[in-house]
């Protein structure tokens, strides 16, 4: 039996491939897409959401816009990762289809039942307003995977994590709302790199190999020249083969804290590693280590027998 997902993203190269990697799973059901101001402005990840979901010949599947900025700072974007459309590399389909008339907070609060997994893979911006505003939800909700975060290194300060640090306070209010939170953070990704060789098993697989691969090439481009890399961390589609394969990450049950007023360490996950801290309640899971090579075959698989 497959899990009901929702996706909250703000694509960015690894959100889409996040989204075809969930749309070619049967272990998980997609059953709408949210979108949020993070990687670029949300009328740019807005429609980067509807021309992945044409690509793989998904229209069907809802999206609803939201926040397109933090709750209380101003929007960072990361086009000098991403380029300036967000999706910068491939050539995508335009949308047919137009996201529905419902704020993302309002849209996830109407599609949260019992059973679904929420998987959020930008800022938390939209999620920490469906709390406040639909705080029911906390009773229905299965539990979240979020690809953000970090135990040990940061990629947009040396401190913290991009998904963080663009609205911490938005991720303070989802880690203390009670909710079951796994984070997949910069520590684990990093250790799965998507390498040209990969990119090119699925460049004639088809429209949507073609498009991940052509993603890759941009991507990579970036981390090569950043971090010395052989590959790009396909950061928020490991959040989503986690919901399929919940035996590719392990994790630790401990205290996760975010950091929101500090000249040095603003945005950053605090995150008890070696559960130091005595009484703290243990309130998510953090992703410590990787079956690397499985995930990275899984995620070609997958994307190869798309049409």
């Amino acid at each position: 039996m497959s899990t009901p997902i929702v996706i909250d993203c703000d694509p960015g190269h690894d959100d889409a491939i996040a989204i075809l990697l969930a749309l070619a799973s049967p272990e998980v059901e997609l059953r709408g897409v949210t979108t949020v101001a993070g990687n670029q402005t949300l009328e740019k990840t807005t429609v980067n959401a509807l021309k992945v979901l044409e690509l793989a010949g998904r229209a069907d599947i809802p999206v609803a816009a939201g926040a397109d900025a933090p709750l209380t700072r101003t929007l960072r974007v990361a086009a000098n990762v991403h380029g300036e459309s967000g999706l910068d590399g491939p050539s995508l389909p335009e949308p047919t289809t137009q996201v529905v008339d419902a704020h993302a907070a309002d849209f996830l609060a109407e599609l949260i039942e019992p059973g679904v997994v929420l998987v959020p893979t930008g800022p938390l911006t939209n999620v920490a307003l469906m709390l406040e505003r639909h705080p029911d939800v906390r009773d229905r909700l299965e539990s979240i995977v979020w690809m953000g975060g970090a135990i040990a290194e940061g990629n947009v300060t040396p401190a913290a994590e991009f998904n963080a640090f663009v609205d911490p306070e938005a991720a303070a209010a989802v880690f203390a709302s009670g909710i079951p939170v796994t984070m997949i953070g910069l520590d684990i990704t990093h250790k799965a790199l998507f390498t040209r060789a990969h990119a090119d098993r699925l460049r004639d697989t088809g429209a949507a190999g073609r498009v991940v691969a052509e993603l890759s090439d941009f991507f990579q481009r970036f981390h090569e020249s950043r971090y010395d890399f052989d590959g790009s961390p396909i950061h928020d589609a490991l959040a989503v083969a986690h919901v399929i394969d919940p035996t590719l990450v392990t994790t630790l049950n401990c205290n996760i804290e975010i950091e929101t007023a500090s000249q040095y360490c603003d945005g950053r996950t605090v995150v008890d590693r070696w559960l130091v801290l005595e009484g703290a309640p243990r309130n998510a899971y953090a992703g410590i280590d990787v079956d690397a090579q499985r995930f990275l075959e899984l995620l070609v698989e997958r994307i190869g027998s798309l049409a």
